[in-house]
């Protein structure tokens, strides 16, 4: 059998896929299904950047297998809703177990929602706001492959994106925190090179209406 490039490993279908997901289900089926497809959903914008913030120092796949008690925790993501909250539900959410109890990162997100209606009325979408900082072809590797995506965790278009978030007052939003963002809603496609979904998100992509 041949050997598959750094990066790539092979998942009982026989395709070859990004390693990261480490041949576990749940993690595959992020990885198949919504790792680099667009969004434009705001409140799923929303809910990533924040759970982004909830991963810093942990794995990603804590967090996805708490991201439904996240969601029932801090209602559904809905900034308008979150943006309310106060010391009451700070304390009810530092006691609430399925979650990841860190005072910083709740306070955090009930700052970052107040911060989301503000940039939401300024642009009419998070979603118009985020797809403006899409970065543009010249900005990307011609091959993206495991050693480009190893040096890389951040890019010029994450640390402006960062930039602009904390001059707005978001925190919790560095750029390494906003490239694993940008990754995963699909303003970059960093599937690498050989990976069955590689192509699949790239038409995604071209077909995708940028909101403006």
């Amino acid at each position: 059998m041949e050997e598959l490039p750094a990066g790539l490993s092979t998942w009982p279908d026989g395709k070859p896929r990004c390693a990261w997901h480490g041949n576990l289900s749940d993690y595959l089926g992020y990885h198949d299904r919504e790792w680099g497809r667009p969004v434009s959903d705001d409140r799923r914008l929303f809910e990533k950047l924040c759970l982004e913030g909830f991963q810093s120092g942990l794995s990603w796949l804590t967090i996805l297998r708490k991201r439904e008690n996240f969601r029932e925790a801090f209602e559904g993501f809905d900034f308008e809703r979150v943006a309310r909250f106060g010391e009451t539900d700070v304390e009810k959410l530092l006691a609430n177990p399925g979650i990841i109890r860190h005072a910083g990162k709740i306070r955090s997100t009930i700052n970052n929602a107040r911060r989301a209606i503000e940039l939401a009325d300024e642009y009419g979408s998070l979603a118009a706001f985020f797809w403006s900082h899409e970065p543009g072809p010249e900005q990307r590797p011609a091959v993206m492959d495991y050693a480009t995506l190893r040096a890389n965790p951040t890019t010029e278009a994450s640390r402006r994106l960062s930039k602009d978030l904390k001059k707005r007052g978001w925190t919790f939003v560095g750029p390494t925190t906003v490239y694993a963002f940008m990754q995963a809603m699909g303003l970059v496609n960093d599937h690498i090179e050989g990976c069955v979904c590689r192509a699949e998100v790239e038409q995604e992509r071209s077909r995708f209406r940028r909101p403006a």
